[in-house]
């Protein structure tokens, strides 16, 4: 399956991550896959695919990393009927709890309101240490996409990972 992933890195936390781990693992699992910079990314990208993994590091207090901050008045025009996308997304939920992750929820929303089907959903379980309920949970018990905290909890990673692709490869499949 093609799949296209988008997404912006700033310190290179992001970047290392789809070139280190996220990439290897999905090309393992049989996905064909096309890594863009979204400071790149054109709208024939858009309108020619209908699989998509966005990237997105949260900064700050909730902000949107910022590649996609400057892309995100075009992102909020795209039509994504018929399109799937699956969200991840890098943060730190000790320092700023309460926008952890917020990005893939800020993405999400769009994706959502303009048509898309949003997949691989994960759960807000135990490993994770929230008392606040940031943007980036559906509900209390469930995020939009991939939640890695390689800042206070990089052992948890892979794993992590491992788990997200075999849903993807589930819920790509079954749509």
């Amino acid at each position: 399956m093609d799949i296209q992933l988008i997404y912006g890195s700033d310190t290179g936390n992001t970047e290392n991550y789809v070139e280190n781990i996220l990439l290897e693992r999905l090309e393992n699992n049989g996905f064909k896959v096309t890594p863009i910079a979204v400071d790149v990314v054109t709208s024939n990208v858009w309108q020619d695919n209908n699989n998509f993994i966005l990237g997105i590091p949260t900064w700050y207090d909730g902000e949107l990393q910022s590649s996609w901050e400057d892309y995100f008045s075009m992102f909020k025009e795209i039509d994504f009927t018929g399109k799937t996308v699956a969200l991840f997304g890098l943060g730190d939920q000790l320092g700023y709890e309460e926008w952890f992750c917020d990005g893939i929820g800020i993405l999400a929303e769009v994706v959502l309101k303009n048509g898309g089907k949003v997949i691989g959903y994960t759960e807000n379980d135990d490993s994770y240490e929230l008392d606040e309920s940031p943007k980036s949970l559906v509900d209390e018990d469930t995020f939009y996409g991939l939640c890695i905290d390689e800042d206070n909890q990089d052992e948890l990673t892979e794993d992590r990972t491992d788990k997200w692709v075999e849903k993807l490869e589930k819920e790509f499949n079954a749509k």
